[in-house]
């Protein structure tokens, strides 16, 4: 099959991880005959430093004629640091996630076991851990009307959702609960705000249309204290925008790493994939930086595109990548491997899923008789 790819590397180490990505997409396409024409764009600091705009019309157009977006990182410490500069790296992701109408946000988080001695929670809490969270993202306070005083001693941010917008991405979380443990917690603030009580309301009638899927309701400070104290009790978390970003960083911990999650934005027609840890600037060109979130993330963009056999392969190789300590200073701080080492092994598990024990013990002493 044949897909058109539209790949965003953006700034800080995006580059060094979407060129592990493409690498093990590379092999994807080898092994299983695939094509993935891929398309290079910008976005984010590079796009402003280039352009003057961290959105260029060119990308967005380049976006919306491909089939998946691969997206790196955002952001740079010039516009970080700088509370005053009026054009940011991130207005880019936010005027893209719009444009498309990447509305759904999808987190997996999930504890491997042979990273739970990284988590600073306690094995016996995190263990069996496998969660997936729904987050609302085009909508919400983000979005909303933002106002300052003229004398700049009152702000005031918008928060606003209509009907349609919840269901939308109700219906998706349910679909998700289906295929999983049939579990669904709604996190909101019902007891204090207006829009809660409407994301409550309808997620509530909506659920008669799922009658296998058991659903609660939490308020978002119990659900932030739950995620620390149990968060084996979730299956599908479904949220809106401001509470899903807190609550999914939040769960970031459980896994031991941030380098291993990936994230998917979807839309109608579009959809993006990308690795949730940010541009780590710190750690730009010296090839240290974890590959696997954005490995994971081609995983979740295979998913997407129906091809649910080479997805799962990925992330067998990742399985194995972490069982056999063949990964980055980050989880393994002894004796690391760098992000490009990480990515010719994934790579090489793609290529040799059949024969592979050897080339595993080869690639652990340094050695790949592929790459």
């Amino acid at each position: 099959m044949k897909f058109k790819i539209a790949v965003i590397p953006g700034d800080g180490v995006g580059p060094e991880v979407t060129a592990q990505a493409r690498k093990v997409l590379n092999a994807v396409a080898h092994v299983y005959d695939h094509t993935f024409l891929y398309e290079e764009a910008l976005m984010g600091a590079c796009a402003i430093d280039k352009t003057g705009n961290p959105l260029p019309q060119k990308t967005l157009e380049i976006c919306k004629k491909s089939d998946a977006i691969l997206f790196g990182a955002i952001g740079d410490p010039k516009y970080d640091n700088d509370p005053n500069a009026k054009v940011r790296p991130e207005q880019g992701l936010l005027k893209l996630r719009k444009e498309l109408e990447l509305y759904c946000n999808v987190r997996p988080v999930k504890a491997y076991d042979k990273l739970i001695k990284n988590s600073p929670l306690k094995k016996e809490v995190i263990q069996g851990t496998d969660i997936t969270i729904y987050r609302e993202l085009t909508g919400g306070i983000y979005f909303g009307i933002k106002e300052l005083s003229d004398d700049g001693s009152v702000a005031f941010d918008g928060c606003s959702y209509t009907v349609e917008e919840i269901e939308r991405m109700a219906h998706l979380a349910f679909r998700a609960a289906q295929s999983r443990k049939k579990k669904l917690t709604l996190v909101d603030k019902a007891n204090v705000l207006e829009t809660s009580r409407l994301w409550r309301k309808t997620v509530t009638n909506l659920a008669s249309q799922y009658p296998n899927i058991t659903v609660e309701t939490m308020f978002v400070d119990n659900a932030a204290m739950q995620l620390i104290l149990n968060p084996k009790q979730f299956d599908v978390i479904l949220t809106e925008n401001l509470f899903g970003d807190i609550l999914s960083d939040e769960a970031s911990v459980i896994g031991g790493s941030i380098g291993l999650l990936a994230s998917a934005s979807v839309g109608k027609t579009n959809a993006l994939f990308e690795p949730i840890h940010g541009s780590y600037p710190q750690a730009k060109g010296k090839d240290i930086a974890n590959p696997l979130a954005s490995i994971l993330s081609v995983a979740m963009m295979l998913e997407h595109l129906g091809l649910h056999e080479e997805a799962g392969a990925i992330e067998n190789a990742v399985e194995k990548s972490l069982a056999l300590g063949i990964t980055t200073e980050d989880l393994n701080s002894e004796k690391p491997f760098s992000t490009s080492k990480v990515g010719d092994f994934i790579a090489d598990y793609i290529y040799n899923q059949e024969d592979s024990d050897m080339n595993f013990q080869n690639i652990h002493m340094g050695q790949s008789t592929i790459i």
